[in-house]
């Protein structure tokens, strides 16, 4: 098992490349077991989360890995794909394998695979997933656990009680390969669904509406692989914000698609910091003091993104004034609350609502990542503590962040991450 050591009080300064994006270059790699030929996908991150999807192609028959001389690029070939079926332990690895589900019935007209994994932040039934999924004619069958499926999939008119980005993605991928055409109301909006309905657009399929709130997929005959580079990662990008504005300093964040972060750069404005955009670029500063926010309240793109939240709250434990959360996605999102408490945060949770009075100073602490956003979270708070801090359990970390301690040791973060007994 690993930790980072955090010192913090270390102004950051400087640029930092934003990674490709995980919730966009999963649902992707799902896609690709339906294209013949190869695929090659540009400015992959290399996280858990993706080579857990590549062990999952691999053993399905593909050949899937990153290319030798690129570190960034990711090489698909599909064309030996001879299985449908997934173990539990590849799915229980990562929430996103459920993606598999629906490109394989597109693919394949079969899946078996058990409930997926992931971060414990909440309820996530795929009762959305399975319920678009029998009305494209899929016949289900859940036991044990586990979940069979059969039947090619047709064309269906598909209106979502909530807008659901896995049921979304799931319902595409089934869809592309459909006979007829699939409609889907009150989709998720969020920038990953337009980069899958690109990415498999650019494959041969036929999605007109993605990222709107009426979504048209006509089912063709087959795809064909295609280059396609990953989109940049929102979140991450909103991360190392937040870590500027709880240690305060100024950044540039290379190679982000501004707009994406729209929501939060305006939180992060009301906080007292700088902000100036270009077409790929963020100048950051922050100032201080860092201003109270009168209410943060997490919802659907284009809303503020509740995996943005814990590191926000992080900031915001030393900012002048009081700031209010209403987490309105998970109801077990605030567990990275306990840690900034260790750390002499002042935060009152009541349900889905947590108050947080800014305090003077926060001081280093021994704690555990929770989840993934949450353990984000908690670096951005340990880089303004006085003193050292710990944090282990960082396997959540390595889910969603590339190198998390080398990105900001670039920028003049004091961190490291060693083995369990100090090495």
């Amino acid at each position: 098992m690993q930790k980072l050591i955090i010192k913090g009080g270390n102004r950051l300064s400087g640029d930092i490349r934003v990674q490709g994006a995980k919730n966009a270059v999963l649902p992707i790699l799902a896609a690709s077991v339906m294209c013949c030929g190869e695929t090659v996908l540009k400015n992959c991150p290399r996280l858990s989360d993706t080579y857990s999807a590549l062990r999952i192609l691999n053993f399905l028959g593909c050949s899937a890995g990153f290319d030798i001389c690129i570190t960034d690029v990711i090489n698909i070939k599909a064309d030996g794909l001879d299985r449908f079926d997934i173990p539990d332990s590849l799915m229980r690895e990562m929430r996103s394998s459920i993606f598999f589900m629906g490109a394989l019935l597109g693919k394949t007209g079969q899946c078996r695979i058990c409930f997926p994994g992931g971060c414990d932040i909440g309820s996530r039934p795929i009762d959305i997933h399975l319920a678009a999924l029998r009305k494209m004619g899929i016949i289900i069958n859940e036991a044990n656990g586990g979940i069979e499926c059969t039947g090619k999939p047709h064309g269906a008119k598909i209106a979502l009680s909530f807008p659901s980005v896995g049921a979304t993605e799931n319902i595409i991928l089934a869809a592309v390969l459909a006979d007829g055409t699939t409609e889907i109301t009150n989709p998720a909006r969020e920038p990953e669904i337009t980069a899958l309905a690109e990415f498999l657009n650019k494959c041969g399929a036929d999605i007109k509406g993605a990222g709107g709130g009426h979504i048209i997929i006509n089912g063709v005959s087959s795809l064909h692989g295609c280059e396609y580079e990953i989109i940049p990662d929102r979140i991450a990008a909103a991360t190392y914000l937040a870590c500027t504005a709880a240690a305060g300093g100024e950044i540039t964040l290379c190679k982000c698609i501004p707009y994406h972060l729209d929501a939060v750069t305006a939180v992060l404005e009301q906080m007292n910091c700088l902000i100036h955009s270009t077409s790929d670029k963020i100048f950051f500063s922050a100032r201080k003091p860092l201003k109270a926010v009168n209410i943060v309240r997490t919802m659907v793109y284009p809303g503020f993104p509740t995996d943005c939240q814990a590191f926000i709250m992080a900031a915001l434990c030393t900012a002048r004034g009081t700031s209010i959360f209403a987490e309105n996605i998970f109801e077990n999102r605030y567990q990275h609350t306990g840690g900034f408490q260790r750390m002499g945060a002042d935060i009152r949770v009541e349900g889905r609502v947590a108050v947080v009075e800014g305090v003077k100073h926060l001081y280093g602490a021994k704690t555990d990542a929770p989840d993934l956003r949450g353990g984000a979270g908690l670096v951005a708070a340990a880089l303004s503590a006085d003193g050292i801090s710990e944090i282990s359990n960082i396997h959540y970390i390595d889910r969603g962040y590339e190198a998390i301690e080398k990105t900001l040791s670039s920028i003049g973060a004091d961190i490291k991450r060693v083995n369990s007994d100090g090495r």
